[in-house]
């Protein structure tokens, strides 16, 4: 057997143990301390659980394909202002319209308004600067990044002027929880994010092309701009549909993406994606469990991933990850 063989055998016999870790966490969760209305509260934590393996897929693929596109391990989705509107978005309307937000236009209407606006935004710097600015990833990247400051800083006036009422509801609407979702959010997402999973997966080879840079992949045979225009454009609906169900995550998907790359023992998407899609559902489940099981509650689990991945992430800016 050679070394590639036996590195890929690896890398399969990792992805595996992986998969068998993320259902023993699944399992826990929904037969732990099961007492009362079982029914009820399997339904319950079937739709946690549901959500949290969305946000797992979402946050996992789209931070390492945007990493790949970009060739830098340490950006991520989130840097371009993503969450940053998102929580404009919600301070826009509590503020000019009702803390019921537009009651007429009902769950679906309100949940694909927020996710268009995300993904039209996402559109404007990809399709518009991106093509513009020939190709240069690295302007768009600090557009994108003084357009989140503004966001946030537009957020935060708005925010002073709110009531204390207004204030609270907002809080409850940007802070990052997984029980807040309605069941007819989730399935609907989760049938978005199976098709663009489909059709990501069919192309796990071309990206392994583009990760060897621009001028590799066009000497390769692949059309660069096309191939990164739909890259970027599903990682947008990913984040998009992500931030409007559950609310902000900005480091699950860099904390995730990096340990991907270390524990699966290879390059390849076709190792890195399953990878880090588990690490997702095993931080979100196990983390989840641990906090309620263990810790009784005592605080969030957004929280601690993003005191985690922010951790991470000064660690690598300290290491000087190559870009």
């Amino acid at each position: 057997m050679s070394v590639n063989q036996k590195r890929y055998t690896i890398s399969q016999k990792r992805v595996f143990l992986l998969f068998i870790l993320s259902l023993i966490c699944i399992s826990c969760f929904m037969t732990l301390n099961l007492k009362g209305n079982i029914s009820y509260i399997l339904m319950h934590r079937t739709w946690i659980v549901l959500t949290m393996i969305l946000v797992a897929f979402a946050a996992s693929t789209s931070t390492l394909l945007f990493q790949t596109v970009t060739n830098n391990r340490i950006l991520t989705p989130s840097i371009m202002g993503f969450e940053s509107l998102f929580v404009l978005i919600q301070t826009v309307v509590i503020f000019f319209i009702d803390t019921q937000g537009i009651p007429y236009i009902g769950i679906i209407g309100k949940f694909v308004f927020e996710s268009l606006l995300l993904i039209l935004f996402s559109l404007f710097l990809y399709r518009g600067l991106f093509t513009k600015l020939k190709q240069n990833l690295h302007l768009v990247l600090l557009i994108g990044i003084i357009l989140g400051t503004l966001f946030r800083s537009f957020s935060n006036l708005l925010q002073r002027l709110m009531t204390p009422t207004e204030f609270a509801v907002l809080q409850s609407r940007i802070f990052a929880t997984f029980t807040r979702a309605e069941p007819v959010l989730i399935i609907f997402s989760l049938i978005i994010a199976s098709v663009i999973g489909v059709f990501l997966w069919k192309m796990r080879f071309r990206f392994d092309v583009l990760a060897l840079g621009r001028d590799n992949a066009i000497n390769l045979g692949i059309d660069y701009q096309k191939s990164v225009t739909i890259i970027l454009l599903l990682v947008s609906v990913l984040v998009a549909i992500s931030t409007a169900l559950v609310g902000p995550f900005t480091f699950l998907g860099l904390l995730i993406a990096n340990l991907a790359y270390s524990i699966s023992g290879s390059s390849q998407h076709r190792y890195l994606l399953p990878t880090a899609f588990l690490l997702g559902i095993i931080f979100l489940v196990g983390g989840q469990m641990f906090l309620e099981r263990v810790l009784n509650m005592v605080g969030a689990l957004s929280i601690v991933i993003e005191f985690i991945g922010g951790s991470l992430f000064i660690f690598l800016l300290l290491k000087k990850v190559p870009m």
